[in-house]
């Protein structure tokens, strides 16, 4: 019992519970209510912020005491007081840390209230490798610890972003193995992982790739390979104002395998079917020519997801700045002003203008080896013998040839089912996840932090401020006025700086 009263510093409170698992965030576990009433009379609450001590009971039997040796231990916070009498109920963190790849029949914890330090210093390290490649990781991470209460050495925490998922191993902890972290300031230190790019399967890395240089590699049918490229600022103003063209070009082999393109600029990380920012599905090698939506936002980061169609496809990729010729450029000018001459005339099959002093032999020639295409909007020349393998799709009216149309039904016109549970076809799907998903990413213009945005909001005000429904709760908070010390809503600082301190 002193021993308890120590480590409490004068807070008598140990108890075993039976362990039961909740779904929640970060390590705030569920107490019984008579819980709440004994360390309310042993003077707990008036002390701050409860921690406990949890350990698993090995070995137990009906009986036994509560002094039993107890191993692989972990701290905690307290969310509520409404778990059943008898148990305990943790959060996914709490109970992988507490039973590390063990689930006993009937899980027994012992619970103890303790005292923590104010964490000053931390070390993680990542279990694989991909967490650095995250854009301002140490926030993500930093957004990740606002729902814990405490870290303990040896402990895993998990990093969610979006649907991937991210394990951080605690190496060290100051001043103690055990600390809190709520209301302090703590330094995080990042660990390089130990892992190597090539001995990594099935993760989500980015591999760098040098401008101008080939990379060999391989990708199994429904998987990515990921790579990250960097356009700096004198190529991106050369780009931007039309001089040089980025070019993404991937050569495959003729073993019957297939790939698709993806590539997106950071902070979009990993581009997928649904969510790019261009993408190429032409059969075997291709070539996608990277035209910026914005002439402003061009230099930075890019990834670039290699996506197994069909098979197992080896490749080599390459990007490549090139040039664009001006006389590519005077070229196009020139055919773009010719004009018609005023002795030709137009072919009854093909459509084109022909010198009247040949069109009888062109005609003939033309509609004997030449058809045009029929299908509305259409009217290309082909030859008869190309006319058979001509088709259009039946839903958006493209061309191909045939042995693309199954491929284009399958990754255009199927339908495909968002995380949201809304059920779209490809295009429809990629403008849904890039700006009406509730459950993407966005960097929070209050909090800075990447957070799912949410629906829309309730507030008809913010929705014309084109504001998510994470924006709208998050930009309720008061902060003081820089200028006279009013607390104002952070959605409303901007009106309030301009009608109240503005100079007219």
């Amino acid at each position: 019992m002193e021993e308890v009263i120590q480590i409490g510093k004068g807070v008598s409170f140990s108890h075993m519970f039976e362990a039961l698992r909740y779904e929640g965030p970060g390590d705030k576990i569920k107490l019984p209510p008579s819980s709440f009433k004994e360390l309310s009379d042993e003077g707990a609450l008036d002390k701050g912020p409860m921690y406990f001590r949890l350990s698993k009971v090995s070995n137990r039997v009906p009986g036994a005491t509560q002094d039993q040796d107890a191993n692989e231990a972990t701290c905690c916070g307290v969310l509520e007081f409404t778990a059943r009498e008898g148990s305990a109920e943790l959060t996914p963190h709490v109970w992988n840390n507490l039973f590390q790849g063990d689930s006993p029949d009937v899980p027994l914890i012992v619970v103890r209230y303790v005292s923590l330090p104010k964490g000053t210093y931390a070390k993680l390290k990542p279990e694989g490798v991909g967490f650095s490649d995250l854009p301002n990781h140490r926030a993500v991470l930093e957004t990740a610890l606002r729902n814990h209460a405490t870290l303990s050495e040896n402990d895993f925490v998990v990093v969610n972003y979006g649907q991937l998922q991210y394990k951080l191993k605690v190496l060290e902890l100051r001043p103690a193995s055990s600390v809190s972290v709520l209301e302090t300031d703590v330094e995080v230190d990042i660990e390089g992982p130990d892992s190597v790019l090539d001995n990594v399967d099935n993760q989500h890395v980015l591999v760098p790739l040098e401008t101008g240089k080939v990379e060999s590699g391989g990708v199994e049918e429904g998987k990515f390979r990921y790579y990250k490229f960097l356009v700096d600022e004198v190529m991106g103003e050369k780009v931007a104002s039309g001089l040089a063209n980025i070019e993404v070009k991937i050569e495959t082999d003729t073993s019957g395998g297939d790939t698709d393109i993806y590539v997106s600029r950071h902070p979009l990380v990993f581009p997928t079917q649904h969510r790019h920012e261009w993408s190429s599905h032409e059969m075997g090698s291709k070539v996608l020519v990277l035209r910026p939506r914005d002439a402003s936002l061009v230099s930075g980061t890019y990834s670039i997801g290699v996506y197994g169609f069909k098979g197992t496809t080896k490749y080599q990729l390459s990007v490549t700045i090139r040039d664009v010729l001006n006389s590519q450029r005077i070229g196009d000018q020139a055919s773009a002003s010719s004009s018609v001459d005023v002795d030709s005339v137009v072919c009854n099959n093909c459509k084109r203008y022909i010198s009247s002093r040949t069109s009888l032999l062109h005609e003939a020639y033309c509609v004997r080896h030449n058809v045009v295409c029929t299908h509305h909007g259409c009217g290309v020349v082909l030859r008869k013998e190309e006319a058979v393998d001509h088709v259009h799709c039946d839903k958006c009216g493209q061309a191909f040839q045939q042995r693309e149309m199954e491929k284009h039904m399958k990754v255009f016109h199927e339908p495909l089912q968002c995380p949201c549970g809304v059920v779209l076809e490809k295009e429809d799907m990629v403008q849904h996840q890039s700006s009406a998903c509730p459950l993407r990413l966005i960097v929070c213009r209050f909090c800075g932090d990447t957070v799912q945005a949410g629906g829309e909001p309730l507030d008809a005000r913010d929705r014309l401020r084109d504001m998510c429904e994470h924006e709208s709760i998050c930009g309720s908070r008061t902060a003081p006025c820089d200028s006279c010390g009013r607390s104002v809503m952070l959605k409303d600082m901007d009106i309030h700086v301009i009608a109240v301190h503005q100079k007219s």
